[in-house]
């Protein structure tokens, strides 16, 4: 991956890996920090509201992170049987948090991102994604969520949300076995994980790896969930949820249905299309047709 930032006004991130670049026509950058890990900018964009980037990549923008923080959230919460305690690995954004908290049953959410400028950020420039953050059920940490994770007590999440950065950098470990483990051994005998995992045109190599490897750690029957980003390269994204022991075949869609918050990309019929598998993913990852 690499970032330009051209004269004539419009932001470009390229993708060294797929050959190709997605831009943005901007009007000023209104924010810029370096912090201790990583630098984060905010550019005011003509058409996407605001945008931001972390060491060149985008993170999200106002016009379109719903999809992404609705499908983090959503599916998993919806597909557990009674999710009552919560952890966010990254998500410093807090959009992600924002929608799980809309879920009455949830009783703790716990977020740890290791970058409090990331928060900090969101809370001026996308103030509707840090809505809940004084929610007496959330718990916002800015501590290593890989350490977080080691430290918890065996059986004591019901669902972990990986709301990650690229697998690249510090962000690899995040994506291995043995992470993978810590996180099973965390969650109670039904929890269930879900983890942002890329394109599924662009990085269909991680995808696959990231199935062997939650397998590795313990995992059972990972399942990937497709929907469309259009900030992100290819515009098209994935998320791939697995269970401690046994994926539940169906979701609460009655729960769904009546569900008692209002949402602009989720329902039900997104949830069940999301499961359905491309032919050629199934094909590239040697699973039979579902």
């Amino acid at each position: 991956m690499n970032l330009h930032h051209n004269d004539n006004g419009w932001f470009t991130e390229f993708d060294l890996d797929d050959r190709s670049a997605f831009s943005l026509e901007i009007r000023e950058r209104v924010f810029c920090e370096q912090s201790p890990y990583q630098k984060i900018e905010v550019y005011d964009t003509v058409n996407y509201g605001k945008l931001m980037v972390i060491d060149g990549f985008i993170m999200l923008s106002s016009k379109d992170n719903f999809i992404y923080h609705e499908m983090m959230a959503h599916p998993v919460l919806f597909t557990h049987p009674n999710p009552q305690r919560v952890a966010i690995i990254g998500g410093g954004d807090c959009g992600t948090l924002h929608e799980v908290l809309k879920h009455p049953e949830v009783q703790q959410v716990t977020q740890i991102d290791i970058d409090e400028v990331v928060t900090q950020a969101a809370e001026q420039y996308f103030p509707e994604l840090c809505a809940s953050n004084k929610d007496p059920r959330a718990n916002l940490l800015y501590v290593d969520g890989i350490e977080w994770i080691k430290a918890s007590k065996a059986g004591s999440l019901d669902v972990i949300i990986i709301d990650s950065t690229d697998p690249i950098g510090p962000g690899e470990v995040l994506y291995t076995a043995d992470f993978y483990q810590a996180c099973c051994s965390a969650l109670a005998d039904n929890g269930l994980f879900i983890q942002q995992s890329e394109s599924p045109i662009a990085h269909m190599p991680l995808i696959r790896n990231m199935h062997h490897r939650l397998l590795e750690g313990g995992f059972s029957q990972p399942r990937t969930l497709f929907f469309p980003q259009p900030v992100y390269p290819t515009g098209w994204w994935s998320a791939t949820m697995s269970a401690k022991q046994a994926l539940p075949l169906d979701f609460r869609q009655a729960d769904v249905a009546r569900k008692s918050f209002a949402t602009q990309y989720y329902n039900e019929a997104i949830h069940q299309a999301a499961l359905a598998q491309p032919a050629f993913f199934q094909e590239a990852l040697g699973i039979p047709a579902v």
